[in-house]
């Protein structure tokens, strides 16, 4: 038995239906979307608000991550000491009274050195290499595992640079000088500092300034000429140090409840890392900027830049690398990531060696001399 289609009746019940299928289609996406839960976080800086720049890598992120979601999920930043002191936010969050924090790991060295290996180790990483090892080479893999101990987990969320060396009263003119020094400056950097004479002292950056006042501490380190103009250390130390050779690429990382990131729907976790990454791209590109105005500032102010001594640089160096051995020889978390991250370093400095290296040390020293 046959049927005859009717055409028209065909290609109307075909355009309503297909219509039909739009419109669900349509529907759908919102639909999808009101299914994710409505999420509010807070998150504990582990900086003061003055210091816009790297705290504001904090801000960014949050902004980024509400507009990425339309505003499903939020996380309101507070500075260090609204809801806990800076020294404790990683405690804040591994203990649920926020679900994230934003600071440095090497704060964090009284638990284990091996923190400061995802931020920061003397003579490590420059940016753009600490960028390659924790995104592509195993680094927050590897530093994720040991976090996991902590509750929490960690995305990279800032950089500095190549930090400067710190503000001294007096001038240093060798080793001998640092001898008896009481110094602001943090982590493996203060123990490797120890060695060489230095007396280290951990300071929040809010703290700083008064010690110098006071005559607390004879030196400070902080971050580089556009912070440490804000906080005002050339009233007091005119002799501004180059490089901190414990801080040549700081990675500032966002440390995350390890229960409520794997809780979170797999949209959400993909948004929180876009914006994670976009805040750790924008904070080196302010500094990078930033840096670039204050450091002729602070010169026109008159402070003295002076680079630190090559025995100086020399006897720092060899202090760290023994350093290094004795904690692979007695920290299991130390051993476990320090092997990969120093094979990475070698490697990374030998490429580094053949085109960036000659490039610019051609480009700076050209200019330099008015070419």
């Amino acid at each position: 038995m046959t049927h005859k289609i009717d055409r028209r009746s065909f290609l109307t019940k075909t355009a309503i239906g297909g219509a039909a299928t739009a419109a669900a289609a349509t529907l759908a996406a919102p639909a999808i979307a009101q299914e994710l839960p409505t999420l509010r976080w807070r998150l504990t800086s582990g900086f003061p608000n003055n210091l816009d720049t790297i705290y504001g890598g904090a801000v960014v992120m949050a902004e980024a991550l509400s507009k990425i979601t339309e505003g499903r999920f939020q996380i309101q930043v507070f500075q260090a000491g609204e809801l806990v002191p800076g020294a404790q936010a990683l405690d804040a969050v591994k203990g649920g009274t926020v679900e994230i924090a934003h600071t440095c790991g090497y704060y964090f060295t009284g638990k284990n050195p091996a923190f400061a290996i995802g931020s920061t180790i003397p003579f490590g990483l420059n940016a753009r290499q600490q960028n390659a090892w924790l995104y592509h080479g195993g680094g927050n893999e590897l530093y994720d595992e040991f976090l996991a101990d902590y509750g929490v987990v960690g995305k990279p969320g800032g950089g500095t640079g190549a930090q400067m060396g710190g503000w001294f009263r007096k001038e240093i003119n060798s080793v001998a000088d640092l001898k008896g020094i009481k110094m602001r400056i943090a982590g493996v950097a203060g123990e490797v500092m120890s060695r060489l004479g230095v007396v280290p002292q951990q300071l929040p950056g809010g703290d700083i300034y008064p010690a110098l006042e006071r005559g607390t501490i004879d030196a400070a380190e902080w971050v580089g000429p556009y912070d440490d103009e804000r906080l005002g250390f050339y009233q007091i130390a005119p002799y501004y140090y180059y490089p901190a050779y414990w801080e040549g690429g700081l990675t500032i990382h966002f440390y995350i409840n390890k229960g409520q990131y794997e809780a979170l729907p797999e949209p959400y976790k993909v948004a929180l890392d876009t914006a994670c990454k976009a805040a750790n791209i924008n904070m080196q590109a302010l500094y990078d900027v930033k840096n670039t105005t204050a450091i002729r500032s602070l010169v026109g102010k008159g402070v003295q830049l002076r680079p630190l001594p090559r025995d100086v640089m020399d006897a720092a160096y060899k202090a760290t690398f023994e350093l290094y051995k004795e904690y692979n020889a007695s920290n299991p978390a130390w051993a476990k990531i320090y092997p990969a991250w120093k094979k990475f370093r070698d490697e990374s400095f030998e490429w580094f060696r053949v085109a960036e290296y000659s490039y610019d040390s051609y480009v700076y020293t050209a200019q330099a001399s008015g070419k």
